[in-house]
């Protein structure tokens, strides 16, 4: 479980939902309050840090084979040092949820992503896949 403190229970599937002018939303929303800590689903390395409009701060994990990246957005912060291509094994602190991006003030989450990397290993592609049934 990426949010501490979150149970298999109190996850809810929003993968399907549509966000926007109908955009697939393609990722969970976990309600957590703001600062609570963000951890490493698997071990990896931090591919990139990236600050967007839509996602606030966010993080791409990589898996150790760079077959699937791990999505972590509208964090609050990262974790005191924190920094890209520095390994992480599941469980690793990486920041804390917040509100960051288009994130809704009052309704702090963590969105995490999961996808399948293209052959070129970019880290802002791949095939989505519901975090939803691997988490609950």
């Amino acid at each position: 479980m990426p949010v501490d403190g979150v149970g298999r229970d109190d996850l809810r599937d929003t993968f399907s939902e549509t966000r926007g002018s109908n955009r697939p939303h393609e990722a969970l929303d976990i309600m957590a309050p703001r600062g609570t800590p963000v951890r490493a689903v698997r071990d990896g390395h931090i591919e990139k840090l990236f600050e967007s409009d839509s996602g606030g701060l966010t993080i791409y994990q990589f898996d150790p084979g760079a077959t699937y990246a791990y999505y972590y957005a509208h964090l609050d912060r990262y974790a005191a040092g924190l920094s890209e291509k520095q390994p992480v094994e599941a469980g690793d602190l990486l920041g804390y949820v917040g509100s960051t991006g288009n994130a809704s003030a009052d309704a702090p989450h963590l969105h995490f992503a999961i996808f399948r990397l293209t052959p070129e290993r970019q880290w802002w592609k791949g095939q989505a896949i519901n975090p939803y049934p691997l988490l609950k």
